[in-house]
C-alpha cells in the first residue's frame, strides 16, 4: 500500500473506533471488549454503514469475487440442484468453505491484516505523542497555579479551579503586580470555566481587575476572550454585569486618553494600539447588544434596563470644549454604521418601551446629538453643490486602516440617521420632538426633520448606471428613501411626519421648478426627480396622502396661483409624455423614459381610485399615455436590423429598452381598469385588447401588480368582466381558456405531479377547497349579464354522442356542456367524478341564474329547465311519475334547488328556497321534488297584510288634488315632504300579521312524503321578516305617485334632460311589425308569473297587455337608437342584450294597464333618471356620444356604480376592504341589482319604493339606495369574506330584513354630503370626459 492509502485506512479506522467507543466503555476487561467487537455486526444496526466496514467489503469483493463465483458454479454442477429452499443453504455453505480454503483467500486476509495492523500502530503512535504533549502542558499548569484534575476527561481546555485559587488569581490581577504575573493569571483564568469564575466569592474583585487590565494592550485580548466566553455561556444576570463593567471601562478610557478627532489631512489609524483595543472592546459590546434581544425578555426587566442604560451612558459621553475629541459614537458608527443594534432594540415592544422611556427621561441628549449631526450635514452640503464622492461610497472596494475626518463624520451621520429613523416611527419617539439643537435658533420639529431628510436626498440622488457602486447601501439617498418608506408604511407616523403641507411643498419643489423651467429657488440635479416620484407614490398610496394631494391647494405656481399637488403632478406628467418638459440631463441623471415612467406611476396611484380619477379625468392622461404607447410601438418597428459592421449589442439593447417602455405604458393604461369609469376611459383609448393581453401575460407568470399593490389582478378582471368589451378582450387574450383549463384540471384531473405521501382526503363539500378559487374566478367572470351574453350568445352546446377522456373543455359553452347539461350517458361516462363535477356545475348554474338576464339567455338557447326536469324524471324510483318517489342524492337535491330558484320569483318573504343539505331523522329531505312546472305552491309565500299608515291618506289626497293653484317647484317639494313623512312613519310601524310558516295543503296532497318542521334550520328563511312592512300599504298610491311625479317632471323644462318623445302614438301597423325575441318572450312569462303570484294584475288578459307594452316600448326605443358596430363586441348591437325589467316593473305597478304603463315610460324617457334606472332606454342611444355607445357600457355602470364604489370607500370602509380582499367589486353587484330592479332580492313593496325614490328624490338616490343596502349587509359581508363566500352570498341570497324606510335618514345624510358631486357628475353623461 502507498503512504496515501495507509493514511486513508488509518483515518477510516479512527472514525470507526470513535463511532463504537461507547460500546467499549463498560467492558470490564480486554477479553470482554474483544467479545463485544466480534459480535458488533449482530448488535449494531449501523454496522454495514461505517466507512471502514465498506472499505473492507470492497477489498474482499475485489480480491475474492471471481473465486466465489467459480466455487458456486462448481458446487451447482456437482450437486445438480437449483438454489432454492434448503438446497440454497447447503450450496452457500459448501461454496464458502471452498473459498476460505483457497490460496487467494489466505493472501487477501494476510494483506488486510498487515494493512490494518500498520494503521493501528500509526494511531497508537499519534495518540502517545498527543498525550505526552498534554501531560507536559498539564504539568506546567499544575506547577504554576496548583490546579487539580487538569487531566480530567471533561474538557482538556478547561481546568477546575478551587475558590482559594481564584482568590489568588484575583490578587495577581491587581495592577500593583508585574505585567508578567498578570498575564499568566489572565491566561490561567481564560482556561477555567466562566461559570466557576463568576460563582466565586472573589468575582467582584476579579471583574474590577479584569476591566482595569483592558487598558494594557498586551492583556486586553486575553480579557476580551474571557468576556466573550462569558457572554456566550453565562446567564443574563452575570453578562449584564460584565457589559456594564465593560462600558464603564471604555468610558474611563476615553476620558483618560483624550483622543483628538482627526483634522486636516490626518486621519484615524485603527491599527494604533489604543484605538485597536477600544474598537475590540466596543465590537464585543456591540455583538452582545445585537444578540441579547433574543433572550432578555425571559429575565427581569431591570437586567434589560441596566444594559440599555449602560450603553446610553457610554454613548452620551461628550466634552464641552472648543477642541473636538474622538467620542464612543464615532467608533460605534464605524463598527455598526447602520445601527443594527438600535434596530433590534426597537423591534420588540418589551425593549422599545424602556429605550424610549430612558431617552425621554435621562438621555435625550443622544437624540439631540444625532439630530445635530443631520442638521449640520444638511447645511454643509447645501453650501456645496457636490461634496466629495468618498462620502457617498465610503464602503467601496478599497479597504484602508486609516479613516479621514470626513469619513468618520459621515459614518456618524449615517448612524444618527438610522437611529432617528427608528425613533420617529413610534408615537413615544415622536413625542421627543421638537428638539433644540445648537445649529438652529428654533427647535426642530418632526416636519423640519423630514424636510432636512428630503434636502439631503436632493443633493445626493442615487445615480443611474451599471456601476456597482451606485447600489451602495450607504448612499444618502438610499438611506433617506429607506427612512421615508418606513414612515409611509405606518399610518400615524405618515400623518404626523409626511402628510404635512411643508413636506409636500418640499417634495414638490423640484417638480414645480422643472415644470416652470427655472432655477430660481431650488437647485437640485434632475436625478432627484425619480427619487421624489418614489416617495410621492408611497405617500399617495395611502388614504390620507391621496386626500392631501387631491384637495389641499398647497403649491404656489406662477402669478401667485395656488394649485393642488395632483394638478401639478398631472401637468408635469402630461408634458413629460408629450416630450415638452425634459429636465436637463447630466452625468448620472435619469433617462427621460425612466423619469416619465416614475411620474406616471405616481399618477397611477391616484387614477386607480374613484376619487383620484375624478380629479385626473380633465387632463386626459389616458389619452396621453395611449398616444405615447402608439408612438413607442411605431418607433420600435423602425429599429433597423443589425447590419455587418454595426454593433448588434447596441441594437438589441435599444430594442429591449423600447419593449420595456412599451410594457410600462401598457401597464399604466391597464390600471385604469381598477374603477368602472376607468374601464370606459381605457376602452376609449383603443388599447383595451393589448392591455388585457399584457395583464394575462403577467398573470400567467404570477407577477405582482405593482410594488404598491397588495392584491392581485382580481379586481381588474372583475371590472373588465362587468362590460361586454372587457369580456371579449378577456376571451381573446386567452384568459377565459386558461381559467377553464385550470378548473377542469383541478376538478377532474387532480394534481398528478405531486408524489402521494399520504392519500388525499375524500371531498365532502359540494365544492372542494382546491376548486374554490377557480369557482370564484369563474363567478367573477360570469357575474355580469354583459359578459355572459358576450361569451354565450349564439354559442351552441356540443352535445356529442361520444366524449373521450382526453377531451378537455376550453370555453364556457364547453364547460356548460360537460358540467351542467349532463343529459346523456356519454357525458356521464366521460367524467371521472360525476357526482362531484355535476354538483359543481349545478352550483355554478345556480349562481348564474341569480341574474335573470343570464337565466333567460341560458333558457332560450339551451332549455336549461327542460333539461333539469328531465333529469329529475330520470331520477325517480318508479316508472309512474304520479307517485313522485324521487331518489334523494346530492345531485337531485342540488337540481331541485336550482329548479325552485328559476321557477319561483320573489323576494325574501315571497318565496322559499329549499336547502341544499339533508337533515337528520326519518325524513332527511322533507321538501317536495317535482319533474314538471309549476313548482309546488309551498315554495311560494302569500303576501302579508300590513297595517294601514295614518299618513298615507294625506299623500293620496295630495296626488288626487288639482295642481293648478301650485307652482311646479312647490308641488315637488310638497310631494317629497309628504312621501318622506309617510316613509318615516313606516319606520316605527310593525305589522301584526302572523308569519306564514305553514305548508300549503295542496302541496301536502301532491306529495304525501312532504312534511314541514317549523324548527327546521333551512338555508333560506324567507319568512323571518314578514312582520316588517313598509308604511305605504296601498299599491295604487305608489303607482299614482310614480305617474304624477314623472308626468310633472316631464312637463318642466328644467327637469327634462333628454329630447322629449313625440306625443303622437306609434301607428298600430308599426307595432304589429315588431318581433319579440325569445329572451323577451321568456322574460314576459317570468313577469306574469310574478304578478299572478303577488296578485298584482287586474286585467282579464294580462299576457296580451304585456305583449302590447313590450312591443310599443321596443318600437319607441328603436327610434332613439343609432346603428353602430364595434370590433370589441361579439354579439350584435341592434338589440338590447337582456330583458327590460323596468318596463315590467312599471307594468306590474300599474296593475297590468299597458296604456298607463306606456305613458309613464314615455314621460320617464325624457328625464335624467331614465339613463340610470332604465338601462334599455339608454342603450345605443343617440343622446350619448358615439364612442360611448360603441363601448356597450351603460351609464348605470360607469356612472352610478362608479359613485357607489367612491362613496363606499368614504362611508363604509370595512365593506370596501372586504370587497377588495375578495377580488369582487361592489360595482358589479350593484349593476346586477339595479339592472333587474332588485327582483328576487327585495320584496315587491321595496321594489316599488326603489323606483319611486329615484323618480321623486333624484337620480342620485339610486347610488344612496345601493349604499343603504350594503350598509344593511355589512355584518354578513364581513363574515362571508372570512369564509371566501362573498360572491356566492351576494348573488344567491336575498336581502333579508331590508326596508328603505329604515335607511331614509342615512340616504338623506348622503344627499347632503354628496349630491352636488354625484348629481353633477351624472349630468355629464353626455360628455363623460368632463
Amino acid at each position: 500500500m502507498s503512504a496515501e492509502d495507509e493514511e486513508h485506512l488509518a483515518a477510516l479506522l479512527k472514525n470507526f473506533l470513535r463511532a463504537v467507543d461507547q460500546r467499549f466503555c463498560g467492558a470490564p476487561s480486554p477479553q470482554s471488549a474483544q467479545e463485544i467487537l466480534l459480535r458488533l455486526e449482530e448488535t449494531d444496526n449501523d454496522f454495514h454503514n461505517y466507512e471502514f466496514i465498506k472499505y473492507l467489503r470492497q477489498r474482499l469483493e475485489t480480491a475474492l469475487g471471481a473465486v466465489v463465483d467459480q466455487e458456486i458454479g462448481k458446487v451447482s454442477r456437482e450437486d445438480g440442484q437449483h438454489a432454492v429452499g434448503s438446497g440454497h443453504d447447503a450450496l452457500v455453505h459448501a461454496a464458502t468453505g471452498r473459498s476460505r480454503a483457497s490460496a487467494q483467500y489466505q493472501n487477501t486476509t494476510q494483506t488486510l491484516k498487515s494493512a490494518v495492523s500498520a494503521a493501528a500502530e500509526c494511531l497508537v503512535g499519534t495518540f502517545e505523542e498527543d498525550q505526552s504533549k498534554k501531560d507536559e502542558e498539564t504539568r506546567l499548569g499544575r506547577d504554576a497555579d496548583d490546579c487539580s484534575d487538569s487531566d480530567s476527561s471533561f474538557n482538556q481546555s478547561y481546568a477546575f479551579i478551587r475558590q482559594e485559587q481564584l482568590q489568588t488569581l484575583a490578587e495577581k490581577l491587581d495592577s500593583s503586580h508585574p505585567k508578567e504575573v498578570r498575564r499568566d493569571a489572565v491566561q490561567v483564568l481564560g482556561r477555567a470555566p466562566p461559570s466557576d469564575v463568576v460563582s466565586c466569592e472573589a468575582w467582584t474583585r476579579l471583574r474590577q481587575n479584569l476591566c482595569s487590565a483592558l487598558t494594557d494592550p498586551e492583556l486586553s485580548d486575553h480579557v476580551l476572550q474571557f468576556f466573550a466566553k462569558s457572554f456566550s455561556s453565562l446567564p443574563l444576570s452575570i453578562t449584564r454585569e460584565i457589559h456594564t463593567s465593560l462600558a464603564k471601562s471604555v468610558e474611563s478610557t476615553f476620558l483618560s486618553l483624550k483622543l483628538r478627532f482627526p483634522s486636516g489631512a490626518g486621519g484615524l489609524d485603527v491599527n494604533r494600539p489604543e484605538i485597536s483595543s477600544l474598537l475590540k472592546q466596543m465590537r464585543l459590546m456591540n455583538d452582545f447588544q445585537k444578540e441579547v434581544t433574543a433572550f432578555w425578555i425571559r429575565h427581569p426587566e431591570k437586567y434589560m434596563e441596566e444594559i440599555i442604560e449602560s450603553t446610553f451612558s457610554l454613548l452620551s459621553l461628550h466634552r464641552d470644549s472648543p477642541e473636538k475629541f474622538l467620542e464612543p459614537t464615532h467608533l460605534l458608527a464605524l463598527l455598526d454604521v447602520r445601527a443594527a443594534w438600535f434596530t433590534k432594540w426597537m423591534h420588540g415592544s418589551y425593549s422599545r418601551t424602556a429605550v424610549l422611556r430612558l431617552l425621554e427621561s435621562q438621555y435625550k441628549s443622544l437624540v439631540e446629538a444625532a439630530l445635530q449631526q443631520c442638521v449640520v450635514y444638511q447645511e454643509r452640503i447645501q453650501r456645496c453643490a457636490r461634496v466629495h464622492s468618498e462620502e457617498q461610497h465610503s464602503s467601496g472596494t478599497d479597504v484602508s486602516s486609516v479613516y479621514s475626518a470626513k469619513e468618520l463624520q459621515y459614518a456618524l451621520v449615517v448612524h444618527s440617521l438610522c437611529v432617528l429613523g427608528k425613533v420617529v416611527l413610534y408615537a413615544n419617539g415622536r413625542k421627543l420632538f421638537p428638539i433644540q439643537v445648537a445649529a438652529r435658533k428654533d427647535p426642530v420639529g418632526l416636519t423640519d426633520f423630514v424636510v432636512i431628510l428630503i434636502k439631503v436626498m436632493w443633493q445626493h440622488p442615487q445615480p443611474f448606471g451599471n456601476d456597482s457602486r451606485h447600489a451602495d447601501a450607504l448612499c444618502p439617498s438610499g438611506l433617506v428613501m429607506a427612512t421615508l418608506g418606513a414612515m409611509c408604511e405606518r399610518t400615524a407616523c405618515a400623518d404626523q411626519c409626511l402628510r404635512q403641507t411643508p413636506v409636500v411643498q418640499t417634495l414638490m419643489a423640484p417638480v414645480t421648478q422643472a415644470l416652470a423651467g427655472g432655477q430660481s429657488k431650488v437647485e437640485c440635479p434632475a436625478a432627484t426627480l425619480p427619487l421624489i416620484a418614489d416617495v410621492l407614490a408611497r405617500l399617495v398610496n395611502t388614504d390620507g396622502g391621496l386626500a392631501l394631494f387631491l384637495y389641499e391647494k398647497s403649491l404656489l405656481v406662477g402669478h401667485g396661483q395656488r394649485r393642488t399637488p395632483a394638478h401639478v403632478l398631472l401637468s408635469f406628467t402630461t408634458k413629460l409624455l408629450d416630450g415638452e418638459t425634459v429636465p436637463g440631463e447630466g452625468e448620472g441623471d435619469c433617462p427621460p423614459r425612466a423619469l416619465c415612467g416614475a411620474f406616471v406611476f405616481v399618477c397611477r396611484q391616484m387614477y386607480n381610485t374613484c376619487e383620484g380619477l375624478r380629479v385626473l379625468r380633465a387632463y386626459g392622461l389616458h389619452k396621453a399615455v395611449a398616444a405615447a404607447w402608439r408612438k413607442t410601438g411605431s418607433l420600435s418597428e423602425r429599429i433597423p436590423t443589425p447590419m455587418a459592421g454595426n454593433n448588434p449589442a447596441t441594437s438589441a439593447q435599444e430594442s429591449q429598452e423600447m419593449r420595456m417602455w412599451e410594457e410600462t405604458l401598457l401597464d399604466s393604461l391597464l390600471n385604469f381598469a381598477a374603477t368602472p369609469k376607468g374601464v370606459l376611459m381605457l376602452q376609449q383609448t383603443g388599447a383595451m385588447q393589448e392591455c388585457v393581453s399584457h395583464m394575462f401575460s403577467r398573470f400567467s407568470k404570477k407577477m405582482q401588480v405593482s410594488r404598491c399593490e397588495k392584491f392581485g389582478y382580481g379586481v381588474m378582471v372583475t371590472q373588465l368582466a362587468a362590460t361586454a368589451a372587457g369580456a371579449t378582450a378577456l376571451q381573446r387574450s386567452g384568459f377565459v381558456r386558461a381559467l377553464v383549463l385550470e378548473l377542469w384540471s383541478l376538478l377532474e384531473c387532480g394534481s398528478e405531479d405531486v408524489r402521494a405521501v399520504r392519500p388525499n382526503p375524500t371531498p365532502v363539500d359540494p365544492i372542494d377547497r382546491s376548486c374554490l378559487k377557480s369557482f370564484l374566478s369563474l363567478v367573477n367572470l360570469l357575474s355580469s349579464s354583459q359578459s355572459a351574453w358576450q361569451l354565450l350568445a349564439g354559442q351552441p352546446l356540443a352535445n356529442k354522442s361520444e366524449y373521450t377522456l382526453r377531451e378537455v373543455p376550453t370555453s364556457v359553452p364547453d364547460l356548460i356542456d360537460r358540467l351542467i347539461a349532463v343529459n346523456s350517458a356519454a357525458k356521464i361516462g366521460a367524467l371521472f367524478h360525476y357526482e362531484q363535477s355535476h354538483t359543481f356545475g349545478l352550483r355554478l348554474l345556480s349562481v348564474l341564474c341569480s341574474s335573470l338576464d343570464c337565466f333567460l339567455l341560458l333558457e332560450s338557447q339551451y332549455s336549461i329547465c327542460s333539461m333539469l326536469l328531465q333529469s329529475q324524471r330520470d331520477n325517480m324510483a318508479d316508472e309512474d311519475p304520479g307517485e313522485g318517489n324521487f331518489i334523494i342524492d346530492n345531485v337531485s337535491v342540488e337540481r331541485n334547488h336550482a329548479l325552485v330558484r328559476v321557477g319561483v320569483v320573489g323576494g325574501p318573504s315571497e318565496r322559499r328556497l329549499p336547502p341544499r343539505a339533508l337533515q337528520e331523522g326519518e325524513d332527511p329531505y322533507p321538501w317536495p321534488m317535482f319533474s314538471s312546472f309549476p313548482p309546488p305552491t309551498c315554495y311560494t309565500l302569500d303576501p302579508a297584510r300590513p297595517q294601514q299608515n295614518p299618513l298615507e291618506p294625506e299623500l293620496t289626497d295630495f296626488l288626487t288634488s288639482p295642481r293648478s293653484a301650485k307652482t311646479g317647484e312647490s308641488w315637488m317639494e310638497t310631494c317629497r315632504r309628504l312621501y318622506r313623512q309617510a316613509v318615516t312613519a313606516g319606520h316605527h310601524s310593525l305589522s301584526t300579521t302572523e308569519t306564514n310558516a305553514t305548508v300549503d295543503p295542496v302541496a301536502r296532497r301532491r306529495n304525501p312524503r312532504f312534511s314541514f318542521a317549523p324548527t327546521l334550520n333551512v338555508e333560506s328563511r324567507s319568512f323571518e321578516d314578514d312582520g316588517l312592512r313598509f308604511a305605504i300599504t296601498d299599491h295604487a298610491t305608489l303607482a299614482d305617485l310614480l305617474e304624477k311625479v314623472v308626468f310633472h317632471l316631464s312637463k318642466c323644462s328644467t327637469a327634462r334632460f333628454f329630447t322629449p318623445p313625440d306625443d303622437n302614438k306609434e301607428p298600430e301597423t308599426d307595432v304589429d311589425c315588431v318581433a319579440l325575441t325569445p329572451v323577451e318572450i321568456l322574460g314576459m312569462d317570468v313577469c306574469l308569473r310574478y304578478g299572478i303570484s303577488r296578485k298584482l294584475l287586474r286585467q282579464d288578459d294580462p299576457a296580451s297587455h304585456l305583449t302590447l307594452l313590450m312591443k310599443h316600448v321596443k318600437n319607441f326605443l328603436s327610434r332613439r337608437r343609432i346603428p353602430m358596430s364595434s370590433p370589441l363586441l361579439i354579439i350584435s348591437q341592434d338589440e338590447y342584450p337582456g330583458y327590460d325589467w323596468l318596463a315590467s316593473t312599471v307594468f306590474l305597478m300599474m296593475s297590468g294597464d299597458w296604456r298607463r304603463s306606456l305613458r309613464v315610460l314615455r314621460n320617464l324617457s325624457s328625464l335624467l333618471t331614465s339613463a340610470l334606472v332604465w338601462p334599455a332606454s339608454i342603450y345605443a342611444s343617440a343622446d350619448l356620444p358615439a364612442r360611448v355607445d360603441e363601448s356597450g357600457m351603460s351609464p348605470l355602470y360607469w356612472s352610478s356604480a362608479h359613485h357607489v364604489e367612491m362613496l363606499l370607500k368614504a362611508e363604509l370602509q370595512l365593506v370596501h376592504a372586504a370587497f377588495r380582499m375578495s377580488g369582487f367589486t361592489p360595482s358589479q353587484m350593484c349593476v346586477h341589482w339595479l339592472t333587474q330592479c332588485f327582483w328576487n332580492f327585495l320584496d315587491w313593496p321595496e321594489i316599488c319604493h326603489y323606483v319611486c325614490l329615484c323618480a321623486l328624490m333624484g337620480a342620485d338616490y339610486q347610488v344612496y339606495a345601493c349604499l343603504a343596502v350594503l350598509k344593511h349587509l355589512q355584518p354578513q359581508l364581513l363574515q362571508q369574506t372570512q369564509a371566501h363566500q362573498m360572491q356566492v352570498f351576494l348573488k344567491e341570497e336575498p336581502i333579508r330584513g331590508f326596508r328603505f324606510c329604515d335607511y331614509m335618514d342615512f340616504m338623506e345624510l348622503l344627499e347632503r354630503r354628496y349630491r352636488d358631486l354625484v348629481l353633477g357628475d351624472v349630468e355629464n353623461i353626455r360628455n363623460p370626459d368632463q
